[in-house]
C-alpha cells in the first residue's frame, strides 16, 4: 500500500505517476474531503480538480477507482457520477473498503457490500456505523509524507468520537456519520497522540464535530493528556452549552490554544430557527469562560438563513462584537444540503426543485438582504480587522 497526501504536494501529477509507477496498484482509493468551499459570493467547486485526479489515474492505470470520505459521502451518487470513478463508498470505509477488497480478491459478487456504489448501478449494501470505533486501526504517524520543519507548523487531525444527535437545521454531520455518538476508548487517542509526537508532529487538531459532548468523555481525554505528559498544542470545536468551568481548566492544562465557538446567531429567534440548543447567556457564559483560560476564540456567524430581518441581523453583529472574541468568521448564505431541515424549507419555498441533487452549491438567503448583508458587513470590518468572511 501507498499513500499519497495530496494536501502536501504542490503538483498533484508528478506524485500521482510516482506513486502508481511504484508498484502497480490494484485498486486505487480516492477520499473526498470537501465539494466546495461554502462561499455564496465567490463558490469554488472542488470537484473539477478531484475530477481531474480521476483522470490521472485513469491515464496511468487499468486499476478500479474507488471513492470515498466526508464529502463524497454526501453525494455518494452524484458526486460518483460526476466523477467518473468506478465506484464510492458511502460513510465508513474502515469497514467497507476491506470487505469490498475481499470481494474483488476473491472475483465475487459486490452487492451487499456496505454502503457500496456502482457507477451506473447505483446502492448495493446498506450503509453500516461501527459500533466500537476501538475496532478500527489508529492512522499510522509514518504514513506521512510532511517533513521536519512542516511538522512544526502542520496540525494533524483527531477524531476521538463520530455522531452527531444535534439536529441543526442546516447540518450535514448526521448523514455523514449519523445521529448515536460512538466514541474511542481515551487510552487509544494517547497512544495516536504519542504516536505524531514520536514522528515529530506538536500540534493536533480534534475534528470531532463537537468537542464537549459528552462532557464526562471530553474531561477523560484531557485528564489522559495531562497524564501522559505529552508537550502538544491543540484546537478543537465547541458547542456554545454544556462546558463548565472544570472542563475549561483541564482543556487550557491539557494544551488547548484555540477553540472554534459556532454560535452562528447572536439573535435567539434565528437561533430557534436553526435549531440550536442553547442561548445567547450561554454563549456568553462559555465566551467569558474561556477567555478567563486564556484560550483563544474564533466566533462564526452565519447570516441571512430562514427568518433573517435587518433588525436580527444587526442584533448578531452587536453581540459578536461584545464577546471581544479573538477572530470571528461571517459567512452569508446557508449552503443547502441533502436531507435536511432546511433542505426541506428550501424546497418548500420554491428555491429548490425537489429532484436538485445539490451537488452543485446552492445556498439559501434572503434574498432582500442578500446585498445590505455584504455592505453592512464591510462597513463593520473595516475598523475589526480580527473579523472576516
Amino acid at each position: 500500500m501507498k499513500l499519497v497526501d495530496l494536501m502536501t504536494e504542490k503538483d498533484d501529477q508528478p506524485s500521482i505517476r510516482e506513486a502508481i509507477a511504484s508498484f502497480d496498484p490494484k485498486i486505487i482509493g480516492i477520499s473526498v474531503r470537501n465539494v466546495d468551499d461554502q462561499n455564496m459570493e465567490n463558490p469554488r467547486f472542488l470537484l473539477d480538480q478531484v475530477k481531474k485526479v480521476v483522470t490521472d489515474c485513469r491515464n496511468l492505470s487499468d486499476a478500479p477507482i474507488v471513492l470515498g470520505g466526508a464529502g463524497y459521502s454526501i453525494f455518494p451518487e452524484s458526486a460518483l457520477n460526476y466523477l467518473e470513478a468506478d465506484m464510492g463508498i458511502q460513510g465508513e470505509g474502515e469497514t467497507s473498503f476491506p470487505f469490498l477488497l475481499d470481494r474483488l480478491a476473491r472475483g465475487e459478487d459486490l452487492s451487499g457490500a456496505p454502503g457500496l456504489y456502482l457507477r451506473g448501478l447505483g446502492q448495493q449494501g446498506k450503509r453500516m456505523f461501527e459500533k466500537n470505533l476501538d475496532l478500527f486501526p489508529l492512522p499510522g504517524a509514518d504514513l506521512s509524507s510532511l517533513r521536519a520543519p512542516d511538522k512544526q507548523e502542520f496540525w494533524i487531525p483527531l477524531q476521538t468520537r463520530r455522531g452527531c444527535p444535534m439536529d441543526c437545521s442546516y447540518c450535514s454531520t448526521a448523514i455523514i456519520e449519523g445521529r448515536p455518538i460512538r466514541k474511542r476508548r481515551p487510552d487509544l487517542i494517547i497512544e495516536e497522540i504519542a504516536s505524531h509526537v514520536g514522528a515529530g508532529f506538536q500540534r493536533f487538531y480534534f475534528v470531532d464535530n463537537i468537542f464537549n459532548i459528552p462532557e464526562e468523555y471530553s474531561k477523560k481525554i484531557c485528564q489522559k493528556i495531562i497524564e501522559s505528559g505529552l508537550a502538544i498544542s491543540w484546537r478543537c470545536i465547541i458547542y456554545p452549552s454544556k462546558l463548565d468551568e472544570g472542563l475549561v481548566h483541564l482543556m487550557a492544562k491539557a494544551g488547548c490554544m484555540e477553540v472554534s465557538l459556532g454560535f452562528e446567531s447572536g439573535c435567539e429567534q434565528i437561533l430557534c430557527k436553526m435549531n440550536k440548543r442553547y442561548s445567547l447567556d450561554e454563549v456568553r457564559r462559555t465566551s467569558g469562560m474561556l477567555k478567563d483560560s486564556r484560550i483563544r476564540q474564533m466566533g462564526f456567524l452565519l447570516l441571512g438563513g430562514p427568518g433573517e430581518t435587518m433588525e436580527s441581523a444587526q442584533e448578531s453583529l452587536v453581540f459578536a462584537d461584545s464577546l471581544n472574541l479573538d477572530s470571528l468568521k461571517i459567512t452569508i448564505g446557508i449552503r443547502i444540503y441533502p436531507y435536511t431541515a432546511l433542505a426541506k424549507k428550501a424546497t418548500d419555498e420554491g428555491l429548490i426543485l425537489p429532484e436538485d441533487n445539490l451537488l452543485l452549491p446552492r445556498f439559501y438567503v434572503v434574498s432582500s438582504l442578500r446585498d445590505w448583508l455584504y455592505d453592512t458587513i464591510r462597513l463593520w470590518m473595516s475598523d475589526r480587522h480580527h473579523w472576516m468572511f
